[in-house]
């Protein structure tokens, strides 16, 4: 279902894109085009929302922006508060008078989790203010080794990432996109 949902979307993109690990890829999964429909986020995060089950948490953080739809909708679903960090100066941050009570049980939330960066940065903001991170829970795994706490997502979709030097799409010298959110310091 979250497949076609994503082709119907237009949300599963085919081209060179500069993925935010650095790394190049054919294909790129941009789930703003999937949940813009209010109706297509229900359902996709009820997907992800029966996997995490009977997980017990307080709070739900997603890193902006992928995450930030995707908190809002678990925390809809499973009445648990939910909110986002969000960059400043290139810098993951916890803004807008939203904070994380010592002791409390956070899961993390994101769209798509390729390498776990802007998860792992969530977390250290998260475990800094003495929370404790449950889970990471996502609508789209496309990881390629483990992360370090227990993982729930709706889809795994394997794409292939490629080293910038071993890019078969650099060498045809297709035109290479940055589509996603985080600068990428060079």
């Amino acid at each position: 279902m979250i497949i076609e949902l994503l082709k119907d979307s237009d949300a599963l993109l085919e081209g060179h894109f500069l993925l935010s690990s650095g790394k190049h890829s054919n294909k790129y999964i941009q789930c703003a085009k999937l949940l813009q429909y209010p109706d297509n986020a229900e359902k996709v995060v009820a997907k992800l929302v029966e996997k995490v089950g009977d997980l017990e948490f307080d709070i739900v953080v997603g890193p902006a922006l992928g995450g930030v739809i995707v908190s809002y909708e678990i925390g809809r679903q499973m009445k648990k508060p939910a909110f986002f960090t969000e960059r400043e100066n290139g810098e993951m941050k916890l803004k807008r008078g939203l904070t994380v009570k010592k002791g409390q049980r956070v899961l993390i939330a994101e769209d798509v989790v390729t390498t776990g960066k802007s998860s792992y940065e969530t977390i250290d903001i998260v475990e800094g203010l003495g929370g404790e991170v449950v889970a990471i829970a996502a609508l789209i795994d496309r990881t390629e080794g483990e992360l370090r706490y227990p993982f729930f997502f709706a889809e795994r979709i394997e794409i292939s990432n490629f080293n910038p030097e071993d890019c078969p799409m650099c060498k045809e010298e297709l035109e290479l996109v940055k589509p996603g959110s985080r600068t990428i310091k060079k």
